[in-house]
């Protein structure tokens, strides 16, 4: 899968994978005993002896939908999602914990060339279950991008920890909403939302120009430290 690493800088780890390209499954590049998959569900019904990373990249058009479904105890799973939409774009992704002591960390990195949402729901059925994604766009000029983030610890579900956040770098043109919420019936460990706009600051562009870059250099280099940052 080194393919993989060298043109979507995907890093690749010993784990159990479910790939998936431009929105299709990829079953000659995915390894994966732990979970089933069916459409657009992945139920994780045993608890892996490796992670389970998902890897969701390329292009992506009209209405996906992703359910994860964490069944089993002490499992992790992480997704990678690297995407581009040049055509208007509705991305669901649906997590439900119910795994005591498991885990789901997400990256979702896109590019917005026309018009993108993304919906992200959370929603830990277990005690001691945590959920964490990150999104960052990079809304190019004239684009309209929606981030939807909805996380909720049922009652009784003790020792919860939440995460969703949203960061969008624009274009002056762009058209931006994030609408973060959330729905907690029990304390949690920690329950975090949060939504943030970067620009870059004179500092930064100052000392880029002063290099012998041009504007265009400096534009490309900056967009492309947001989407590569950690």
């Amino acid at each position: 899968m080194s393919y993989l690493w060298q043109e979507f800088n995907i890093k690749t780890f010993p784990a159990e994978t479910l790939v998936f390209r431009d929105g299709l499954f990829c079953e000659d590049l995915s390894d994966y005993t732990s979970a089933e998959f069916d459409k657009n569900t992945i139920n994780i019904l045993k608890t892996p002896k490796l992670p389970i990373h998902i890897i969701y990249i390329g292009e992506i058009a009209g209405n996906i939908d992703i359910n994860v479904n964490i069944l089993a105890k002490n499992t992790k799973v992480i997704m990678t999602t690297k995407i581009i939409n040049k055509k208007p774009a509705f991305l669901n992704i649906f997590i439900k914990n119910t795994g005591n002591n498991s885990l789901f960390d997400g990256q979702i990195i896109a590019q917005n060339y026309k018009d993108l949402t993304i919906n992200v729901s959370g929603q830990h059925l277990y005690e001691n279950t945590g959920i964490f994604v990150k999104t960052r766009v990079l809304a190019h000029k004239n684009t309209n991008t929606i981030l939807d983030g909805f996380a909720k610890i049922d009652k009784k579900q003790k020792f919860c920890d939440s995460d969703i956040s949203f960061s969008v770098m624009a274009d002056e043109t762009a058209k931006i909403t994030m609408k973060p919420c959330q729905f907690i019936q029990s304390v949690p460990k920690k329950a975090v939302h949060s939504a943030s706009l970067y620009k870059p600051c004179d500092n930064q562009i100052n000392y880029l120009r002063s290099a012998g870059l041009s504007g265009a250099e400096v534009k490309n280099i900056l967009q492309e430290a947001f989407l590569s940052e950690q």
